[in-house]
């Protein structure tokens, strides 16, 4: 589906009615090699297929810059700088993504999806399009400047982005009833390959990669308490502080008051959004704290827990891994790092640009010998995102244990995660924004159009996904 999207893509490219005859792939040009050079000091143009001349002839500039830069560097409004080979490049994209963002001298970031009155496209079977010597390094080097693998960045994109369609019958609201029988939909970038499995397939779908996995454990977070004067109270634990200290959401919010106390729950400072700092007495023994868009009750609590969850901490499971079984894990090469999950895994987008979310931090931790064993591994797989949180955290700056506040988006450059196993998220999350910046944003869109039609199960409880 995905290869046939690329096809498409460039059959859109069109010259007085006539398809573009592009029987290799359009790639961008590299520095010329002695033998390209002829005795006019001229190259070919490896851009385009031999005998076809295209022209880009510019009619009007484009008006349609698309932000500011970071630097708040001064973007001309007249539009007059955007050269016609921008164009010409955005059109020639071989993997079929409209959008490519290029980062002008001047730090402009372009759209280069021509408008009608913005090219027009000649084509003819004269002559070799031909380049001078001097302008193929520059226009080699223009081609590195193209933002980020997927052609997004983070101050670009909107939250809209991230929202698509889902029937709600494909919310799954109980588990499969063998954790390994839920279905794999696997994807290969590099082919652009997609198979329909069984998760019990996945050793079947692996080259020796070392799986690495979130060994954090669902604590009963969930209070249901009274208030002095009679009325209901809920107090969601995140994160133990220190000692009796949590930190937790809690409602109705605006009507507590710090130094009220909730049954076993003292109110000892607000955060902010929900958020509260609480004291409680003893361990917490409340309920699983399932998603809110479970509305079955669930009969074994312990089917919210990974099989090799270990220490307690997390306010939710990391659900990539409730697919596991100890049989299917004895099959794999297993490693383990840990991220307490709290509010920002969860805690949905509500800005309208991706940048302006904030992440408070998790705490995770690693072994010394497990990130030996993961740092020296030919390829990992990051089993959810919590642990690629984890993973590429650490390759950035070597820290072993802390509090990581890693916001990864479209653009993202992974250093350590090699494939990623994850279920379907939540529109408008960042867990969806993370698996679109591994394996390209169009491409997701189109991954989970084919999961809905498939009737995948979706969320907590659903299906899985891996990206080879």
């Amino acid at each position: 589906m995905l290869a046939a999207g690329v096809a498409a893509e460039t059959d859109d490219v069109r010259a007085g009615g006539g398809l573009l005859e592009t029987p290799q792939p359009l790639v961008h040009a590299l520095p010329a090699r002695r033998d390209e050079v002829d005795k006019q000091c001229e190259i070919v143009d490896a851009r385009v297929a031999l005998r076809d001349h295209l022209l880009l002839q510019a009619l009007e500039p484009s008006q349609r810059l698309v932000q500011q830069p970071a630097n708040l560097r001064q973007v001309a409004s007249d539009g007059q700088h955007l050269a016609p080979k921008a164009l010409l490049h955005g059109r020639s994209d071989p993997v079929g993504q409209r959008g490519l963002e290029l980062r002008s001298g001047r730090g402009e970031r372009l759209d280069l999806v021509p408008g009608t009155l913005e090219r027009s496209l000649e084509t003819g079977r004269l002559e070799p399009p031909c380049a001078c010597v001097g302008d193929a390094l520059p226009r080699s080097l223009q081609s590195m400047f193209v933002h980020g693998g997927q052609g997004y960045s983070d101050r670009r994109m909107r939250s809209s982005e991230l929202d698509y369609d889902l029937p709600p019958e494909l919310i799954a609201q109980h588990p499969a009833s063998r954790r390994d029988a839920s279905r794999l939909l696997v994807y290969e970038r590099a082919t652009g390959a997609v198979r329909h499995r069984t998760f019990a397939e996945l050793p079947d779908e692996l080259a020796g990669e070392l799986v690495v996995v979130n060994d954090t454990r669902v604590v009963p977070a969930r209070l249901h308490l009274r208030r002095e004067s009679g009325g209901a109270a809920e107090i969601l634990l995140l994160e133990r502080v220190e000692g009796t200290l949590w930190e937790a959401l809690a409602r109705p919010s605006r009507r507590l008051r710090a130094g009220e106390r909730l049954g076993t729950v003292e109110l000892v400072e607000p955060l902010g959004e929900g958020r509260w700092r609480v004291r409680l007495d003893g361990d917490p023994h409340g309920e699983t704290p399932l998603p809110p868009y479970i509305v079955e009750p669930l009969a074994d609590p312990e089917r919210y827990q990974t099989v090799y969850a270990e220490e307690p901490g997390s306010a939710a499971a990391p659900t990539a891994g409730l697919h596991f079984t100890p049989e299917l894990l004895g099959r794999l090469d297993v490693e383990r790092v840990t991220l307490h999950v709290g509010l920002d895994t969860f805690r949905p987008l509500a800005v309208d640009e991706l940048e302006q979310h904030e992440l408070h931090g998790e705490r995770y931790r690693v072994t010394p010998e497990s990130w030996t064993r993961i740092e020296a591994a030919d390829r990992v797989l990051a089993v959810g995102t919590t642990t690629v949180r984890v993973l590429e955290t650490i390759a950035r700056d070597g820290v072993l244990a802390g509090r990581t506040s890693l916001y990864v988006l479209p653009g993202f450059r992974f250093r350590r995660v090699d494939a990623l196993l994850t279920n379907f998220h939540l529109p408008r999350s960042t867990l969806l924004a993370l698996v679109m910046a591994f394996a390209g944003v169009e491409q997701v869109r189109d991954l989970y159009r084919l999961a809905v039609a498939e009737r995948y199960r979706f969320y907590s409880f659903g299906d899985a996904m891996l990206i080879l």
